[in-house]
């Protein structure tokens, strides 16, 4: 979509973090914007956003949010899925109940509200939709392999789609962060069972996410991201920072010398302080 008239912009999760840093900046740019919420009565008010209940799980609330937003303003032109939450552990850890809560969220959830948007979005011939995706959606996560195959779901799930839907108008695209400053991490639960085989590992890998974490950018940055994608040339895949380098490196280096890189950035080796460095290539 390039500049030009204000668009309704549905987000989904815009309580706190990536959505509400969206929210707020679309609004700021004279976008109609409405914020999915569970509980709107309780939640943080937001400067020109329009906040609607919705739970991503509940395939009614789903319905029902996206009847009010269309009732309210007439249509839909850009959906933007940010809500999902996280899981620490090691993929023997969790237990098939978390993980199945996981996929209900972050990928069940976003293929309802893809599915109760499309229709209109087909009969007016024009649309966008935005998935909050992530570097873990082309990498994998150590102690946070069943987030990260969420995350590769809706890769591949997003890609599909836009083949399926470029022809009536619809374009699909991945935003791809690296760490972000939010509350996804610190929030994060934990794998339900602990195994002590991992204790060491799955120790030194939280370090290492954590500070990485402490350390990242402001959902901001996300959300100017997200706005370049509205405003600005169609691009699907739109990694952001350091994601840039590696999903660049991961796609051109063999895994041999890929590998040291990434399992020292996750601090998988005793020695490992968790930074990650450019793997060497040879000359």
């Amino acid at each position: 979509m390039t500049n030009g008239p204000s668009h309704v912009v549905l987000v989904t999760g815009a309580s706190s973090g990536i959505g509400r840093a969206t929210a707020e900046l679309l609004a700021g740019r004279r976008h109609r914007v409405f914020g999915g919420v569970r509980a709107p009565a309780t939640a943080r008010p937001l400067a020109g956003v329009e906040l609607v209940p919705l739970d991503v799980r509940d395939e009614v609330s789903v319905k029902a949010c996206v009847e009010e937003v269309r009732s309210r303003a007439g249509r839909i032109d850009v959906l933007i899925n940010n809500a999902g939450v996280n899981l620490v552990g090691a993929v023997e850890e969790t237990s098939i109940g978390q993980a199945q809560a996981l996929f209900d969220t972050n990928v069940i959830g976003v293929l309802r509200m893809i599915q109760a948007v499309l229709p209109a979005m087909r009969r007016q011939g024009a649309g966008q939709i935005i998935n909050i995706s992530s570097i873990l959606g082309f990498m994998p996560g150590p102690f946070m392999g069943v987030y990260a195959s969420t995350k590769h779901a809706i890769e591949g799930l997003s890609e599909s789609l836009d083949h399926e839907v470029r022809a009536f108008g619809i374009r699909v695209v991945l935003i791809e962060p690296h760490y972000t400053r939010t509350n996804l991490d610190a929030n994060a639960a934990q794998a339900e069972g602990r195994i002590d085989a991992y204790a060491p590992q799955r120790c030194r890998t939280a370090a290492a996410i954590t500070h990485n974490t402490n350390t990242a950018p402001e959902p901001k940055v996300v959300a100017e991201e997200v706005l370049r994608a509205i405003e600005g040339p169609y691009r699907m895949r739109r990694p952001i920072g350091q994601a840039a380098l590696l999903s660049w490196l991961r796609r051109l280096l063999p895994a041999r010398l890929f590998e040291p890189g990434l399992r020292k950035a996750f601090a998988l080796d005793p020695s490992s302080k968790g930074a990650f460095t450019e793997p060497r290539t040879q000359s």
